[in-house]
């Protein structure tokens, strides 16, 4: 009768971490969920359509406030007037570092004709200001790194998956958005098409 009931204490332990694993599943998924109403909807494969701003021109892109690497603000709105990439990214994403170099490239390519905003999500723990300075010095890129340290572009653009890239022309209006890594040419051609 003895050996019958020895597999109830693995039973019940197993029990527990699988309770335990739902909570907090049920409590990240919560906290880290995007708005049900703003959620992007997928147009077609890699590409998401992103919000448009409450401006009368509904094209134009949503407007969000980051910081530069001086902790100074900088408004999406207030780079308007020239094409603009603006690529959500953190140094933990392997997808995101493997477009990196690209990005990276082109900026010094574009330098003049196109601005970059490279918005990491720097949450304060797996992603903090000081790490990723240290990562862009570490792996020597020069394009301007944008800290996203209150979640601003983050919420305004419903992003729930990494890298996200929005292509923005000079007048504010969103060319396009591309979901996941690009490689150099995927890239060059969303920039040919903001230049055209």
């Amino acid at each position: 009768m003895k050996k019958q009931w020895r597999w109830l204490p693995a039973a019940l332990a197993f029990v527990a971490v699988l309770a335990a694993a739902l909570l907090l599943y049920r409590n990240l998924s919560a906290r880290y969920a995007p708005g049900a109403e703003t959620a992007p909807a997928a147009s077609e494969e890699n590409t998401v359509t992103v919000p448009a701003s409450a401006a009368p021109d509904e094209d134009l892109a949503a407007d969000f406030t980051v910081f530069d690497e001086n902790g100074a603000e900088v408004r999406l709105s207030d780079r308007f007037g020239k094409p603009l990439v603006v690529n959500f990214w953190a140094s933990w994403c392997g997808p995101c570092c493997s477009e990196l170099p690209a990005f990276d490239a082109a900026c010094r390519q574009y330098a003049g004709k196109v601005d970059f905003m490279m918005v990491n999500l720097t949450d304060g723990y797996s992603e903090t200001v000081e790490s990723v300075k240290a990562f862009i010095a570490e792996s020597g890129y020069t394009f301007p790194v944008y800290y996203d340290t209150n979640q601003d572009a983050a919420r305004t653009y419903s992003v729930y998956s990494i890298p996200l890239s929005v292509f923005i022309r000079a007048d504010g209006t969103v060319l396009d958005a591309h979901i996941g890594a690009m490689d150099d040419t995927t890239l060059q051609g969303y920039l040919a098409q903001l230049l055209a």
